[in-house]
């Protein structure tokens, strides 16, 4: 069955945004950003510096939630990132959501380290990576994920799931 939804996961500096993004173009999908669904208070914690709670990140994911069912409902397709670090908050995102499919961004620290030193975000600093990578439960087989490694080029990561979920 084709996903009306598909979730791009993992830890920040993963290429989440890059990926999701050319991925939506190349299926002609609506794309949403999960930074966006964040409240002002998490967005200032995280500015500082300071990692969010499990309580910090439920009002998020339920916006996330909301939105997957609002695509799935309006049969209006999309893909939507979400940093999805512990197999419980991909229980409320995807949970028995059968039209939703996950794809988790695979990398090492010492690349995405490398990324996140090398880029600029409005308010995840780089300080935080390893507390993302402490938090990070990767998905189960019973999570049916795609898998993706992110050693290669954006374009080609896409070209992987898009030949995995047989759309291409």
């Amino acid at each position: 069955m084709k996903p009306a939804v598909i979730v791009v996961m993992g830890v920040s500096g993963s290429g989440k945004t890059t990926v999701a993004r050319q991925l939506a173009e190349r299926l002609g999908w609506r794309f949403a950003e999960a930074d966006e669904f964040h409240s002002a208070a998490s967005v200032a914690k995280m500015r500082g510096g300071t990692p969010l709670t499990d309580e910090d990140r439920w009002p998020w994911l339920a916006a996330i939630a909301q939105w997957i069912d609002d695509a799935s409902a309006t049969a209006r397709p999309g893909v939507v990132t979400c940093s999805a670090l512990k197999r419980r908050f991909r229980d409320v995102i995807v949970g028995a959501r059968e039209d939703v499919r996950l794809v988790y961004l695979e990398g090492s620290y010492e690349l995405i380290a490398r990324r996140v030193a090398a880029r600029t975000h409005d308010y995840m600093p780089s300080t935080l990576l390893r507390s993302q990578f402490e938090t990070l439960e990767a998905p189960s087989a019973a999570e049916n994920a795609i898998v993706v490694s992110i050693d290669a080029p954006p374009e080609a990561i896409v070209e992987a799931i898009v030949e995995r979920l047989g759309a291409s």
